[in-house]
């Protein structure tokens, strides 16, 4: 299964003078289970891509499926399966912590299940699993209001929200934008612990080029309203020419990489921080 977007175009505005092409005949297929990354300058329409995958706006041309359900279907029993598809995918907006709203996080995260109708014990349950995934012990921190606590805290309490829907993808717009460094590397580590704990398909935007190279599966690279380049991370951050065209500089530990392989200290490029500490490990010990 899987979330296919097939030939979509979208303009903001159409038929008046502010009209602005946002996504031109853009393809592309996200697999259950995966992890794609969305990357390219501002104004290259990823926010506008994300918005596509659960039908918060509507393609001006071409279709997107959800496993398989067309969420442009407007017929009865396609309006049925829609609300069923857009379940399945979870958006988290950047700052999401600006939509939190009730006076203690347990009933914050449960206000979701709860507008499904489910039932008490069911909610209750959801939330303990949700707070599970996002790192936050039900005991300590359920009865807390969640304007009392730290940016980072605040994050996890509104993706904890989105996860009680338990959707098969969650897509996030720029999940670590503010925090401070200690608070991004958790909430990404979360992230990817849901990822591998529960399958869940994770699809981000980020604008961090090294946290996509050690996290994704899948590079959606964006520029002009056109994917640019899609594929393996490693192999979308090799064309630089097209990186520097797209206003984006390769990952850290890449440019590193290949200075130290021009200078002789590297056979070849590596990708990651452990393979470089690994190489220059062995030329050290080799050298004694």
């Amino acid at each position: 299964m899987s979330i296919e977007v097939s030939h979509v175009s979208y303009t903001y505005m159409p038929g008046t003078p502010l009209s602005r092409q946002a996504l031109d005949d853009v393809s592309a297929v996200i697999p259950e289970g995966s992890v794609t990354a969305v990357a390219g300058h501002t104004g290259s329409g990823k926010s506008t891509f994300i918005q596509h995958l659960n039908g918060l706006l509507k393609p001006y041309t071409g279709k997107v499926f959800v496993d398989g359900t067309d969420l442009g279907d407007r017929s009865k029993k396609g309006k049925r399966a829609l609300v069923q598809a857009r379940r399945k995918v979870g958006m988290v907006f950047q700052y999401p912590e600006q939509q939190l709203f009730e006076e203690t996080v347990a009933k914050d995260i449960a206000f979701g299940p709860r507008s499904l109708g489910l039932g008490e014990s069911e909610i209750d349950e959801r939330v303990k699993r949700a707070m599970d995934a996002v790192g936050l012990a039900y005991d300590e921190f359920a009865d807390k209001p969640p304007f009392r606590l730290s940016g980072g805290q605040m994050r996890r309490v509104a993706i904890a929200g989105v996860l009680a829907l338990e959707p098969a993808y969650l897509v996030l717009d720029e999940p670590t934008a503010g925090l401070d460094p200690r608070s991004r590397e958790e909430l990404l580590q979360q992230m990817m612990r849901l990822h591998r704990k529960q399958h869940t398909a994770i699809i981000f935007v980020s604008h961090h080029m090294d946290d996509i190279l050690r996290l994704a599966d899948t590079m959606l690279l964006f520029r002009d309203g056109k994917i640019a380049a899609k594929g393996a991370p490693r192999e979308v951050f090799m064309q630089t020419e097209l990186l520097k065209e797209c206003g984006l500089r390769p990952p850290r530990i890449m440019e590193l990489s290949s200075e130290l392989c021009r200078a002789g200290y590297l056979s070849q490029m590596v990708y990651t921080e452990k393979e470089l500490v690994d190489v220059l490990g062995r030329r050290l010990r080799d050298a004694r």
